[in-house]
């Protein structure tokens, strides 16, 4: 079955179409501002956005914010941040605004006090006045016995609710102003069988469900609310989440059935999870802490402990690369291709080639997909990020020269930050010398050979890398001397090791004088 067929199925099986009024496809992501944005939650996002641009959709972002209590500060602004750096541009919501605003749901909750109020007078949902002491009670008591308390049609009739008590009873309850919360009515016994556009056909039987709260005593709605409510409203076509989500589609299904919504349901796609680089579990952070890799797009500094993260950006990959490598863990264009574009992305997308499977994540895999980036990258951009690398450790360069030196040695690199490693000696004087190179290649001749390598760089000119070769060469071909006896000193007076890129490039680049000057500083301090 294709991707349009079944992305075009309703909760029967049959056909149905899956656009907005408008014709659209529209599709959101709606994280909860309760911290840092894992890569799992910048993979979900990244998938809604191909399939929306894919499709010539609509992107839309949504602030899941009614969880108050587990609110953090800073995260909404960490988000939209995280999205920006990684260009997944936002069509609609949060901040951009919309047709649909406000897109924040702590600024909705009036909404779905009416949708919560609906479904009690459609008998499809029930005030619960229990207390969390006496469910705690429950819950216990069940526990005696190796079994899981579950508030549901087994329970429900004996229970402090109104589906138990007399009519007189819950408005007595209301009246004194006991705490009390909306459940769900879950049916008792319904086989719910849902087309999921990447797991295939789900069945649940509805006795395995609990009755789940859907508006709470401190007048907020639960996710399942106020998710279905915002996805009906914002006209969602599409509902393209992870796999942790699964769980909660029975649940939902029931409610847009409830709502007699059921003709207009989004299609719904369940991405695999991030598994950790041994495979088994799902990627934490503490899988990074203790590998060395980031978990987050971003630095973050958690508001309360002060505890800091650190994040890809900082970490030194290039937007592309962490995109590319994301795109990658659980979708398969069925190519040998693995470095794409943006808009390459966009054209290859399609939710039928989403594994079911989780993708393990390979930390080394992620350092290679940068690799790429950085060779292949603009050297103007890599030269002005090797940029601010130098003004960190106090030096200044031209800009021409740091881009002939970048280009010379981020074939060794991963990250720009490592071309220091690989060029800092363009920058600074050797302070000292690789001993076991001096100890094998510094001979007693070595000296005089050096003082006859500063005379012919002293007259050769212009003072170019082919001008220099030419000349050395030439002289010890001309002497018998072999290359190694004057080369390797050389290169470790101006080095300091045995390592680099051409020796006459390096020459060129530090200039004669600084050349010279090295030569000398290497004699002195290794001929003692």
């Amino acid at each position: 079955m294709s991707e349009a067929d079944l992305h075009n199925r309703d909760v029967k099986g049959q056909p149905a179409e899956k656009t907005s009024i408008s014709g659209k496809v529209r599709v959101r992501f709606a994280p909860s501002p309760t911290g840092p944005l894992h890569i799992g939650g910048v993979r979900t996002a990244l998938f809604n956005y191909l399939f929306a641009r894919r499709h010539n959709g609509t992107f839309i972002l949504r602030i899941e914010d009614t969880d108050r209590q587990r609110y953090v500060s800073g995260a909404e602004e960490y988000i939209i941040e995280s999205l920006s750096w990684c260009g997944i541009e936002i069509d609609e919501g949060v901040p951009p605004g919309g047709p649909y605003a406000p897109y924040r749901q702590s600024e909705r909750k009036d909404i779905y006090r009416d949708y919560a109020m609906k479904l009690i007078d459609s008998g499809h949902a029930y005030l619960a006045f229990d207390s969390p002491e006496e469910l705690e009670a429950l819950r216990q008591e069940k526990e005696k016995s190796g079994e899981v308390f579950q508030y549901d049609h087994t329970v429900r009739g004996s229970l402090k609710n109104s589906l138990a008590l007399s009519r007189e009873r819950v408005e007595e309850l209301i009246e004194k102003g006991v705490p009390y919360v909306v459940r769900f009515r879950i049916p008792a016994d319904r086989e719910i069988v849902i087309n999921d556009i990447i797991r295939g056909e789900v069945r649940v039987n509805s006795a395995t469900l609990d009755d789940k709260v859907l508006f709470k005593a401190d007048g907020m709605p639960t996710y399942h609310l106020a998710n279905i409510a915002d996805d009906h409203l914002m006209e969602i076509t599409h509902v393209i989440r992870g796999e942790e989500w699964l769980p909660s589609l029975p649940l939902h299904v029931l409610l847009y059935e409830a709502f007699g919504w059921s003709e207009t349901m989004p299609a719904f796609a369940h991405l695999p999870l991030l598994l950790k680089p041994g495979g088994q579990g799902k990627l934490s952070k503490r899988d990074g802490d203790r590998l060395g890799f980031p978990v987050f797009p971003l630095r973050w500094k958690d508001p309360v402990t002060g505890e800091v993260s650190e994040g890809y950006r900082e970490a030194g990959y290039f937007p592309e690369a962490f995109v590319n490598l994301l795109a990658l863990l659980g979708w398969n264009p069925g190519t040998e291709q693995e470095i794409f574009s943006m808009e390459e992305m966009i054209s290859h997308f399609s939710l039928e080639k989403v594994h079911k499977a989780g993708a393990r994540f390979d930390p080394d895999k992620a350092r290679w997909f940068n690799h790429q980036y950085l060779q292949n990258a603009d050297p103007g951009r890599v030269a002005g990020e090797f940029m601010n690398i130098l003004q960190e450790k106090g030096h200044s360069a031209d800009p021409g020269r740091v881009g002939q030196i970048c280009s010379l040695v981020r074939e060794r690199a991963d990250f720009a930050h490592e071309i220091w490693e690989q060029a800092s000696f363009f920058f600074e004087r050797p302070e000292r010398y690789d001993e076991k190179l001096a100890r094998k290649k510094w001979k007693e001749e070595t000296p005089l050979l050096l003082e006859k390598l500063t005379e012919l760089l002293k007259d050769i000119e212009p003072f170019h890398a082919g001008n220099i070769s030419e000349t050395v060469k030439g002289y010890l071909e001309k002497e018998g001397i072999g290359p190694g006896s004057m080369m390797i000193p050389a290169r470790l007076a101006l080095v300091g090791e045995g390592k680099g890129p051409d020796l006459f490039v390096i020459m060129e680049i530090l200039g004669r004088e600084e050349t010279i000057e090295r030569i000398r500083l290497a004699v002195e301090k290794l001929s003692v």
